[in-house]
């Protein structure tokens, strides 16, 4: 070691080795494998949020559950993950990405068992809120972590391939809930949801810690290991031998750590915790994708959360068929998702939320043009929307990891999620006003209609393109 040598410098040369080496690592079976296993826990949290909209019809009629009875058991656990999102973005940055991912799969599981055996309203209220805790604590943490082990060339759509999981598993969960409700009833939901809580075990056991995360925490011993084992793993998937590290890349301690990023500032590169989420060039960041998250969330659950009330009340459709038709729309959006993840790398992030967001605008204001006077007429036009907003939203799990540097990634992408949630409370909450007011259903799609408009107009003036570009670049 140079005689100049210090644990910061060490530090420093750790994370800029680690940095290239992920760099140079093919995508292989051992990512699928790790994608596969974060997937599945991903999707039955999805599975679980979605089941209050199947089950509020019969809720409602169980409990006899007032209007204000019935908004408050919609938006509890959105409540839950809002606080949930912002207390595990700070765990995950202190104790660990995996280890706030398995509590949380784990937690989940138990409180659904708890909901099936539920013997009234006040105790499943209670419960939707410790859940929404476990579903908001997961969902930015495991984007954060796959963010981490994928390098910048094709991140776009391996993430995406990834975060497709979450609206897959609102898509099952739909079309599971359009036939085990009518058929069986809403606890039989819950008691198949409580499964998936067994998967906090495979994730300890198959998963490795981030090697990011460890050499940030000082780990840097672990965070090496941890980086051979990966490697190793990469190459036994692949056949042949890993392409080797640039020659300028530090992989010693005695190395030189490359500068943090152009044109970083001092405190830029010292930023850490909520603060640092103000600091310099992350303030624009979190304000921008801040108001991404929310106009994207009001927007979709402003819809879909109403969706089968709004065909059972104004339509006077049976309960089956509400479901049946709220499903169509839950499909199309999971067909948005999969068009954004497969043109993310290609014409990149800014444009998509851009085009998404403007599109689900324009066809939300055509639908209140046209009066929404028919149930295949909303069904169509809700559909299209639906395309366009699921589209633009899950690119927001792959573009929040991107804006911030690892000592508070996962704290930025939860005060993505917590602004999430605050779109996904105002958002059925207000439509639920606006729905009952003299517009009626013509207001409800004008008002969803601006506020994805004034999405797409933040994201087209203000928004950062990060594709293809280094983690370690992008966020000094």
């Amino acid at each position: 070691m140079s005689l100049d040598a210090s644990p910061d410098r060490d530090a420093d040369a750790t994370r800029a080795g680690i940095a290239a080496r992920f760099e140079r690592l093919p995508l292989s079976r051992w990512h699928v494998t790790v994608r596969i296993v974060i997937g599945v826990v991903t999707f039955f949290e999805a599975f679980d949020q979605l089941l209050i909209a199947y089950a509020m019809p019969e809720l409602r009629q169980e409990w006899s559950l007032s209007t204000a009875e019935s908004t408050l058991v919609l938006t509890i656990g959105s409540v839950g993950m809002l606080i949930g999102a912002l207390f595990s973005g700070r765990m995950a940055d202190r104790i660990g990405r995996v280890k706030v991912i398995a509590l949380c799969i784990g937690a989940s599981g138990i409180v659904s068992l708890a909901l099936a055996a539920s013997p009234g309203p006040t105790p499943f209220t209670a419960l939707r809120f410790v859940q929404g805790l476990a579903i908001g604590g997961e969902v930015p943490v495991a984007a954060t972590f796959i963010s981490e082990i994928t390098r910048s060339h094709g991140r776009g759509r391996f993430v995406l391939l990834y975060e497709l999981v979450f609206p897959a598993g609102l898509t099952l969960g739909a079309l599971c809930a359009a036939w085990v409700v009518p058929a069986l009833g809403w606890r039989w939901m819950y008691a198949l949801a409580a499964l998936p809580g067994l998967l906090c075990l495979l994730v300890r056991r198959t998963v490795p810690e981030s090697p990011r995360w460890l050499a940030d925490r000082g780990r840097l011993r672990e965070a090496a290991a941890t980086m051979d084992l990966i490697e190793t793993k990469v190459a036994a998937a692949t056949g042949r031998p890993l392409p080797p590290l640039p020659s300028d890349t530090p992989s010693a301690p005695d190395a030189a750590a490359p500068a943090p990023g152009p044109s970083a500032t001092p405190a830029e590169r010292a930023a850490t915790g909520l603060r640092g989420l103000f600091t310099g060039r992350y303030r624009r960041r979190t304000l921008v994708v801040g108001t991404l998250w929310f106009t994207g969330y009001f927007v979709n659950y402003g819809i879909t959360s109403w969706l089968p009330t709004i065909y059972g009340t104004r339509f006077g459709l049976n309960l089956t068929d509400a479901l049946l038709y709220s499903t169509v729309t839950s499909v199309a959006g999971l067909l948005g998702c999969l068009l954004a993840a497969l043109t993310v790398d290609r014409i990149g992030r800014r444009r998509i939320f851009a085009l998404f967001l403007g599109g689900a605008a324009a066809v939300l204001l055509v639908l209140a043009a046209l009066g929404a006077g028919t149930p295949v007429q909303v069904l169509v036009w809700t559909s299209l929307a639906a395309v366009c907003f699921f589209g633009s939203n899950i690119c927001l799990y792959l573009y929040t990891p991107e804006l911030y540097p690892t000592r508070m990634r996962a704290l930025g992408c939860s005060v993505g999620g917590a602004l999430n949630r605050i779109g996904v409370i105002l958002g059925p909450l207000l439509v639920g006003a606006v729905y009952a007011g003299s517009t009626g259903l013509t207001g409800v799609f004008v008002m969803l209609g601006a506020v994805a408009l004034a999405g797409a107009a933040v994201a087209a003036t203000l928004a950062e393109e990060t594709t293809d570009r280094p983690l370690e670049e992008v966020s000094p």
